[in-house]
């Protein structure tokens, strides 16, 4: 398909209201005008972007588990955490590792990164492998309350079976160890 046919498919902003500005995130409504001239609106949720971690111990994985509200259930993931303003990626990886974990990595390596869910959000997550892993110091936000835990490739796909591994980072992440583990290489 041509750039030109694509181009005419554009969406063009003709307003934008905003209606809940957050610690986290914030809420506008587009009014667009779609490629047949006709007008729509567009929800979007605006995040500053997260940044997640992949830290292998012993041939274990460094996990939090967490209470998440809009799930109403108890999650295992990852550790990750919100960007700061004009944070680096893999900084923010490096602290939320540390953070959540007490854990350090000497290095990270990029894994991915994606856009968690680009029909109404602007959301990009990075993923990092952590290497290299030393004892640092835990030092969780003040409403934040988790159980850190070190858990095997076999209890990780099984916990995704389970629902109990549900968000694409984590299962992302845990597909990649695979690979990793069967490849030699990530």
């Amino acid at each position: 398909m041509s750039e030109q046919r694509l181009e005419s498919w554009q969406e063009r902003t003709i307003s934008t209201k905003q209606i809940f500005e957050g610690k986290i995130i914030s809420l506008q409504v587009d009014t667009i005008e779609l490629p047949d001239g006709g007008q729509a609106t567009r929800e979007i949720v605006r995040h500053p972007g997260a940044a997640a971690v992949l830290a292998l111990l012993d041939d274990r994985m460094l996990v939090v588990e967490q209470f998440r509200k809009p799930l109403e259930k108890f999650q295992i993931e990852i550790p990750a955490g919100k960007l700061d303003p004009n944070e680096d990626p893999i900084v923010c990886a490096g602290r939320e590792l540390e953070e959540e974990t007490g854990y350090r990595a000497s290095s990270l390596r990029p894994l991915s990164a994606f856009y968690t869910s680009p029909g109404f959000a602007d959301e990009k997550l990075y993923i990092y492998l952590a290497e290299g892993l030393e004892k640092g110091e835990m030092n969780l936000d003040q409403d934040e309350y988790l159980r850190v835990d070190a858990i095997t490739l076999e209890q990780a796909l099984a916990y995704i079976e389970e629902g109990r591994i549900s968000d694409a980072k984590t299962v992302l992440a845990v597909y990649a160890w695979r690979l990793y583990k069967l490849t030699g290489e990530i």
